[in-house]
């Protein structure tokens, strides 16, 4: 039976705005920096400052498609070692942000939790959240941290810096071929 939460259901959004913020945080990082540069900041704000409220739509729907797409990735690869992507995610991802108190606000948490849970179950992390109405602007900076987070995650796992943006954009370049 499919559910009124399937990704079948769900708009992709922006994904391609989407992965452009989370390279640029990963990139930052590996690059030395610890928080992002003025100049990376201003630009990324830019960005989001000139989006009117489609844009901004596609934006969160854009991010919530990475969540699902990073965690599809990741269940397939711990259901290959017999084990389960909740179970081994997202007490670090939950952790993770706890760390994060500055861009991830306590109160969000459990809703970002939710998302990846909701991901690594096959449901539509953006249909999922919007069962519970409007997003709030403490769940945007958290929303970021987590596709960031997830795609670290996936880097580390693969030992490649950029593994998790290549992963998508040859998802996306295969999409755009069919």
């Amino acid at each position: 039976m499919s559910s009124r939460y399937g990704p079948q259901h769900a708009p992709a959004g922006d994904v391609g705005a989407a992965l452009m913020v989370v390279d640029s945080r990963l990139k930052g990082i590996h690059d030395g920096m610890r928080r992002p540069a003025p100049e990376q900041r201003a630009l990324v704000q830019q960005f989001t400052a000139s989006l009117d409220s489609q844009g901004a739509d596609e934006l969160l729907d854009g991010a919530c498609t990475l969540v699902y797409m990073f965690m599809t990735w990741l269940r397939q690869a711990h259901e290959e070692h017999g084990k389960d992507v909740v179970e081994y995610v997202v007490p670090s991802l939950v952790a993770s942000m706890r760390r994060m108190p500055r861009s991830v606000r306590p109160e969000a948490i459990p809703t970002m939790a939710g998302l990846v849970i909701a991901a690594g179950s096959g449901l539509s992390p953006s249909l999922w959240r919007k069962q519970y109405g409007d997003w709030t602007a403490a769940e945007m900076n958290a929303l970021e941290a987590t596709a960031f987070l997830l795609a670290d995650h996936i880097n580390r796992i693969a030992d490649d810096p950029d593994f998790a943006t290549r992963l998508i954009t040859d998802a996306l370049s295969r999409a755009e071929g069919s």
